[in-house]
């Protein structure tokens, strides 16, 4: 009996942690943005847009690399709000609004300033390196588009 109840309990954990997503495929993506970009302004930050998608394997394993990588961390932390959007083809006025960034392929990275004009639009796939993801490119990418950076102010 005590086996059944393990095993039950291993199950239900195996499936919520497979039910956690990283895409609200029900989320409304102007008030998301919106929202961010009010933070952005009382934070001095910019916002920074990972679009992509659950079904998309090179998605969450970029999410992955960034959340083990201390250094790329600190810096997303201390310079933007981050959001995940998830991509809607049907969500016309998001898509616009952005510029069309899914013409890049998933993750596709969209960087916005604290008054959400869009500054960058960064195609993943130059980001990566093998299975995975190169830290010093991905790091350099965050760290050009930062308040500081688009001021001219070296860290």
């Amino acid at each position: 009996m005590k086996k059944i109840a393990l095993l039950l309990f291993a199950l239900s954990l195996c499936f919520n942690l497979s039910a956690q997503k990283l895409y609200d495929e029900n989320e409304n993506a102007k008030e998301k943005i919106d929202t961010a970009i009010k933070q952005a302004q009382k934070e001095n930050k910019h916002v920074l847009i990972q679009m992509g998608g659950n079904w998309c394997k090179w998605c969450l394993r970029f999410d992955e690399f960034v959340k083990n990588n201390n250094e790329i961390s600190k810096v997303l932390e201390e310079n933007y709000i981050v959001l995940h959007i998830n991509h809607n083809k049907k969500d016309i006025e998001t898509l616009e609004r952005l510029e069309h960034p899914e013409r890049f392929g998933f993750p596709v990275i969209i960087i916005l300033d604290e008054n959400g004009k869009r500054l960058h639009t960064q195609n993943s796939y130059y980001l990566e390196e093998g299975e995975s993801y190169h830290a010093k490119k991905v790091l350099s990418c965050f760290k050009d588009w930062t308040p500081k950076a688009i001021k001219g102010i070296k860290e």
